[in-house]
């Protein structure tokens, strides 16, 4: 019996096995991910009332969470499963979805320097639904704190701009003790002080003469504008290195797609 010999007929298995531990990382970050996004919900109560998540008026982070655990844990899988067992149809889903992430994200790098007042205006329409919920959502309000407190400001563009949460607000109907105030995150804390004063916002909006010695003034829309400048190149560096482990990601698996429709060709 005649046996016909295809040279380089074969998968590489240093493509197959780089592409199974590059996707398992991912994988495991997924499952992760989206163990932390339940873990936070079942804190809140929200898995024993669905109901809670149709009812907030701000953004909840776990949803971002939950988003991100579950793209990276199907695309961890289609990579895995798909470099396992040699399958095309995962390899390809693969590499589009991760193609087609790559390309949204630069264009919305784009769009975000050619509309520059428009992104800014959504982003400050955004922060102030957020300040409306602050109390609504135990997530969404140590999200507005860090924010606050690492960029040291309060406010999408002034701290009267908490005037907008019924809690804060200086309405005289309003009879929450925190009538006139701002979040403790707002406020320009004593480098002596170990701990926080959590009532530090209290009133203390009542006399805005008073606002530069107590708490920070500049908004936070205008903070992240500063900020940005400043940390270019870090900003860059974090895009480049997710835009190199995507185009990895593409080809290590493009490169397997074509050994294992080369072997299947030769046979």
């Amino acid at each position: 019996m005649y046996y016909y010999r295809y040279e380089n007929a074969e998968i590489n298995c240093c493509y197959k096995y780089l592409m199974f531990s590059y996707n398992i990382i991912f994988w495991l970050a997924g499952i992760a991910f989206i163990a932390a996004g339940f873990w936070a919900w079942s804190e809140k109560g929200v898995l024993m009332d669905l109901t809670q998540v149709t009812r907030l008026h701000g953004f909840d982070p776990v949803w971002l969470v939950l988003a991100v655990g579950g793209i990276t844990f199907i695309l961890g899988f289609a990579g895995c499963v798909g470099a396992l067992r040699e399958n095309i149809c995962l390899l390809k889903f693969f590499s589009g979805v991760i193609g087609l992430i790559f390309f949204l994200e630069l264009t919305a790098a784009v769009l975000a320097v050619v509309f520059q007042s428009q992104v800014r205006a959504w982003i400050n329409e955004f922060f102030l639904a957020n300040i409306k919920g602050y109390r609504d959502d135990i997530d969404l309000q140590n999200l507005i704190d860090s924010v606050q407190r690492m960029n040291a400001c309060c406010g999408a563009q002034t701290p009267q701009d908490w005037n907008q949460n019924v809690y804060f607000s200086c309405d005289e109907n309003n009879r929450s003790r925190e009538k006139c105030g701002v979040p403790f995150s707002c406020c320009i804390q004593d480098p002596a002080d170990l701990v926080m004063n959590t009532q530090c916002g209290y009133d203390v909006r009542r006399n805005q003469s008073e606002w530069s010695k107590h708490i920070y003034t500049k908004g936070c829309i205008a903070a992240l504008e500063d900020w940005l400048p400043r940390n270019l190149y870090t900003v860059a560096i974090v895009f480049v290195v997710i835009s190199l482990l995507q185009m990895v990601g593409i080809y290590l698996a493009r490169n397997l797609i074509a050994d294992i429709e080369k072997v299947k060709f030769s046979y």
